[in-house]
């Protein structure tokens, strides 16, 4: 990157990752509300269901996703795929907040609810991958790491901001103005992020022509064909991070309240001061692997998470919130390493070709599938085994596919360029 565009090009790179996880955090954190506006009001616990069922629908839609911006991207550039998946992220989220409930539009509401929902997945599922895609492409040599870094560091930035954003209208507005269409603002704020992003995006020059446009008529076909095994073994090296990631910051905040006790705003609080952490551990750790290579701390981080997995869950298992904090720092630490590192060897290793495809499918196996059943999965191990500290061992699973994984994979932080 040319110094006095840098800046930008970042921006326009993460900007679409940051979007997403704030709309995943603000759907979560106003799912009663969506609930209620969207579905009759017989069963409350069936109207949060139904949100969450939603949700989950736009989950299932990501690895299809990836296949479709994923090729756009090989085939006409990656400024033409980031460019689509913002604006399919940006307007169905404004739309949320714009959308009148069931007592406007009867059944029609939660059918429009869940095509929205359906089209953000396709975005979210090729967004992120082709954001990495872009941004490490063009890194120079010796700054990869770092710039891939930062790539992982919009979905922390993006969680962050939609939880401050609710906590501030929760803190501002009565109860009853936030349930009735306070809810509604932060996706209608959305779109203002996803105007910006598309200004940027518009505005970055594709590189020369060849440069990341595949000559391949069917990426898909020739990723399935020729790099089947490839696509296995990146869906490898990301479970540790999807698992992890799911687990860790996303269901630890359920599982403080119902297993340690812990009141919600508690569990809250420490789980966004793990969020705030994990930042400044993502960035150093891609720069350090610019210098000692991504391999190392990477099965370093692994390793040391199947040994500390127990440990450190014991130690959140306590009413001490020090304890808590103390066990969230052990996996911020270790998980922040493989995050930060993660996008720069999966691009290093994927060919130009069929780049964007693979690297799509290959993560969407293991967040979209993998991590996206982790809260079910570990819940569910709570319940049937009665042991609290169960969930330790799908972190231990995790990090040993990993680590298996990324024995297979050889070190790339000194060659030239990407892999061609």
């Amino acid at each position: 990157m040319e110094p006095h565009n840098t800046r930008r090009v970042i921006a326009a790179g993460t900007i679409g990752n940051v979007l997403e996880w704030y709309d995943f955090a603000i759907y979560g954190y106003f799912a009663a509300a969506i609930g209620r506006t969207f579905f009759p009001a017989e069963d409350p616990v069936a109207q949060v269901l139904a949100a969450f069922g939603i949700f989950a629908v736009g989950y299932l839609m990501r690895p299809l996703g990836g296949i479709v911006v994923g090729h756009i991207a090989d085939r006409f550039g990656r400024r033409a795929a980031l460019t689509f998946s913002v604006t399919a992220m940006a307007v169905p989220t404004f739309l949320v907040g714009a959308l009148p409930g069931h007592d406007v539009l009867g059944v029609a509401a939660p059918i429009l609810l869940t095509v929205l929902r359906v089209i953000q997945g396709l975005s979210v599922g090729g967004e992120a991958t082709t954001a990495m895609v872009f941004l490490v492409e063009r890194a120079p040599p010796g700054r990869r790491g770092v710039v891939g870094a930062i790539a992982s560091c919009g979905a922390s930035v993006g969680i962050l901001m939609g939880s401050a954003t609710g906590a501030v209208l929760a803190a501002s507005m009565s109860p009853e103005a936030l349930e009735a269409w306070g809810w509604r603002i932060p996706f209608l704020l959305g779109f203002l992020v996803g105007l910006a992003g598309l200004f940027l995006r518009r505005h970055i020059a594709d590189p020369p022509a060849g440069a990341t446009v595949s000559s391949v008529k069917s990426p898909l076909v020739e990723t399935l064909r020729h790099h089947g095994p490839l696509v296995v073994r990146l869906a490898g090296l990301v479970a540790f991070n999807a698992i992890g990631f799911y687990l860790v910051f996303l269901y630890v905040v359920t599982w403080l309240q119902t297993v340690d006790g812990l009141a919600p705003e508690r569990a809250l609080s420490i789980n966004t001061v793990s969020m705030v952490l994990l930042l400044p551990v993502m960035f150093v750790m891609g720069w350090l692997s610019d210098r000692i290579g991504r391999k190392p701390p990477m099965l370093a981080a692994a390793a040391t998470c199947f040994v500390l997995a127990l440990p450190l869950f014991w130690l959140m298992h306590h009413a001490d919130p020090a304890l808590v904090m103390l066990g969230q720092a052990g996996f911020v630490l270790t998980l922040g390493t493989s995050l930060g590192i993660m996008p720069s060897i999966m691009v290093e290793a994927t060919p130009l070709g069929v780049r964007c495809t693979a690297l799509s499918l290959g993560y969407n196996l293991a967040f979209g599938l993998m991590g996206g059943l982790t809260p079910l999965a570990a819940a569910w191990l709570v319940e049937r085994t009665t042991i609290d500290l169960s969930p330790a061992y799908l972190v231990m699973a995790a990090a040993a596919i990993s680590v298996v994984t990324l024995l297979t994979f050889r070190e790339t932080h000194r060659d030239a360029r990407p892999a061609d």
